[in-house]
């Protein structure tokens, strides 16, 4: 199999991709809202698509978080007082949200502290990721 050099053609195919996968995508929405619907959110979330959804969903906004950073256009796209800020706001969600799952009934401290780990991680990545992606674009 030869690689297509030709522009129109490989815009073609990344058409026809975006298409497949809104297609997919559509497809597993609809077996997880009839699970939501039969089984309720539990039921759904016991699903191997809930997983292949989650993972495509953050697997594809990682992937476009490059281009919003590319989109971005200001004098300034990055600050260390903007990556402050946003740690600050993110350790006080975690914090609170771990306290919260801690008090909250048949919960351990422990649970409460997984919860804000877990929080707090999932938020860092993608701050730090957005953060040295616009930094290497100003260097560049």
């Amino acid at each position: 199999m030869q690689k297509i050099k030709d522009e129109r053609l490989i815009l073609l195919d990344l058409k026809m991709i975006r298409i497949t996968f809104l297609v997919q995508t559509a497809g597993i929405i609809g077996i997880l809202g009839y699970d939501l619907i039969t089984a309720g959110f539990e039921g759904m979330r016991q699903n191997p698509l809930w997983i292949v959804f989650m993972i495509t969903t953050v697997l594809y906004t990682f992937l476009s978080t490059s281009i919003s950073v590319d989109y971005f256009e200001g004098t300034k796209t990055y600050s260390k007082k903007g990556l402050q800020i946003g740690f600050g706001i993110i350790t006080i969600i975690s914090v609170l949200w771990g306290y919260l799952t801690s008090i909250s009934e048949g919960n351990t401290a422990l649970e409460g502290f997984i919860v804000g780990g877990v929080i707090f991680a999932s938020t860092a990545i993608p701050l730090l990721y957005v953060h040295y992606l616009r930094k290497k674009r100003t260097e560049e």
